[in-house]
């Protein structure tokens, strides 16, 4: 019962919050902007693309079948996010803000160098819209978005130790299982971590209200 009276009183608090209004609408358009760039950044890749190369890691690695932890795995973790958003709205502004950051640093590039998919992939296309939310154009590899997205979660809930590490477990989970699919190029998975890592430094610098707001220290 008391879960609930906080869970309701978390929303009441943000009448007096007049600026998380404006930070929210203004993250949604920072993210619907980031989606329109992604959209036209995955195609070009599409239209663009060279020819496959030599991995040595995917030379090294069986292909394995992982349609089940790239599609339905990715909606459940975005699913995972979303609540955890509503079950404390403060942190949205910021979310929203540095997701689309990322999707916008993502975007550009996607649009820098263009190659091919890696050869033989095991993924099954099943032609429906998580499938497209997923995997873009198919060309849209550097860098990985399904490693990035759970480390930028990390790092933004790193003061939660449960939440750290189960965003990290994600991370290594779905990095693990492009490689194992043979969907992304080794350096597609890996420099994920890094330019993640300056996105989520980036995103703290130009949006400290935000960022505030979201560990709870305004």
């Amino acid at each position: 019962m008391n879960k609930i009276k906080s869970f309701f009183q978390r929303y009441s608090e943000l009448k007096s919050h007049k600026v998380f209004y404006l930070q929210f609408f203004l993250g949604l358009l920072f993210l619907a902007i980031s989606l329109v760039l992604n959209y036209a950044a995955n195609t070009y890749t599409a239209t663009h693309g060279s020819s496959a190369v030599t991995d040595i890691v995917l030379d090294n690695i069986p292909t394995m079948r992982v349609d089940a932890v790239f599609f339905e795995g990715i909606i459940t973790f975005v699913a995972f996010i979303t609540l955890l958003a509503l079950a404390r709205p403060k942190r949205i502004p910021f979310l929203l803000k540095s997701i689309a950051l990322w999707v916008a640093v993502r975007s550009f590039f996607l649009i820098l160098t263009h190659l091919a998919p890696p050869a033989h992939p095991a993924l099954s296309p099943s032609g429906n819209i998580f499938e497209k939310l997923a995997s873009g154009s198919g060309s849209d590899l550097f860098f990985s978005g399904h490693t990035g997205l759970p480390f930028l979660m990390a790092m933004l809930f790193w003061e939660d130790k449960i939440l750290r590490y189960v965003f990290l477990a994600a991370s290594v989970i779905f990095g693990s299982a492009v490689l194992l699919g043979h969907l992304h190029y080794s350096i597609d998975v890996f420099s994920a971590f890094f330019i993640t890592y300056g996105i989520y430094r980036i995103a703290v610098k130009i949006f400290p209200a935000d960022s505030k707001l979201f560990d709870g220290s305004i």
